[in-house]
């Protein structure tokens, strides 16, 4: 037998690999249509702060129906009751770093942003925003060692990534100039995207003291609702805030459709991994804020060219900055 004969690789069965490379393909529709459920709450958060007339207190309802949901849900379980009464002996002990619990502030963020800056920019415009600012944070965390376990340099083609997310930023927001406190406005969403990069690592160390990714996520709610009704309760007090109730049902739930966006990533991951995960879903996440921008009543703003573009430049720099730097020559482990 040859040396070539003897290298020959019998292939696996044909039918497997179909098999495999059709679920991988059904996993990242899947994932696309998913990550539309985030430009969607947007956009009902944004018409909720509209309707109002103020964002704080939409964020207030919109982490309220969020909490009452979780606390239903960690309450029907013995197991989870037990774990969330840890956690304020795990506060007092101090074996779990206090900054982990305030990963709620960072989603707190992102839904006050969503009902100040949306009915004025738009829904397009609000998740390029806030994806760049993830993207940014992505690198930051990862290289500080936040979000991976070895460390991330900063290679040239990461830098290259969020230097990107930049441009695109300022790209989409370019025909919004002429809007009163424009950069007030995209500054709210980029800020809050920079936060969120680090809400997953203070989520995880917090389920792996309390035992419960669940009991994490309600604690994450609950810290979130109780700071921004604080916030508007000292408004309220000073004269400078006001609280309705709107009357339209689905502007109730913003809060339900980030649990359920939550809770199709958690079952999605497992089939494709972090970085195919992270890939699709902004790229759901911006065919989303193009599909739903000015389609909720109270969000219209209209969609231009650059809006487009920058929806593309926004992609690509995720793409970029997914890449893994090497680290003493090897992989250093998939990105963001």
């Amino acid at each position: 037998m040859s040396e070539h004969a003897k290298s020959v690789v019998v292939p696996a069965n044909p039918s497997a690999v179909v098999w495999n490379a059709s679920r991988v393909a059904v996993l990242l529709v899947a994932t696309v249509a998913a990550g539309t459920l985030s430009p969607l709450q947007s956009a009902v958060n944004g018409a909720l702060g509209s309707t109002v007339g103020d964002g704080n207190a939409a964020a207030v309802v919109s982490f309220g129906t969020g909490l009452l949901i979780m606390t239903a849900v960690v309450s029907v379980h013995r197991r989870w009751r037990a774990q969330a009464l840890r956690l304020p002996q795990l506060m007092r002990s101090g074996t779990l770093g206090w900054w982990n619990y305030l990963a709620g502030l960072c989603g707190a963020a992102v839904v006050l942003s969503e009902g100040v800056s949306v009915g004025s920019l738009g829904v397009a415009v609000f998740q390029i925003s806030l994806i760049c600012g993830l993207i940014i944070s992505g690198v930051v965390c990862d290289r500080i060692g936040v979000t991976t376990a070895v460390p991330q340099l900063l290679s040239g083609v990461r830098i290259l990534g969020a230097g990107l997310a930049v441009v695109a930023t300022a790209v989409a927001i370019s025909p919004n100039f002429h809007v009163p406190h424009a950069i007030f406005l995209v500054a709210l969403p980029f800020g809050a995207g920079l936060l969120a990069g680090w809400q997953p690592a203070g989520n995880a160390a917090v389920a792996q003291h309390s035992g419960s990714l669940i009991v994490a996520i309600a604690f994450n709610f609950l810290v979130g609702f109780v700071v921004l009704s604080a916030g508007l309760l000292i408004r309220l007090g000073v004269g400078t805030a006001h609280f309705s109730l709107p009357a339209v049902w689905w502007m109730y739930t913003g809060g339900a459709l980030g649990l359920l966006s939550i809770g199709l990533m958690a079952l999605l991951v497992r089939g494709l991994g972090l970085l195919l995960l992270g890939l699709a879903s902004i790229a759901g996440q911006l065919l989303g804020s193009l599909l739903f921008n000015g389609a909720v009543p109270g969000t219209y703003a209209p969609l231009h060219v650059v809006t487009v573009v920058g929806t593309v430049l926004a992609l690509a720099a995720a793409g970029i900055a997914a890449i893994p730097a090497r680290t003493n020559g090897h992989r250093a482990g998939a990105a963001r």
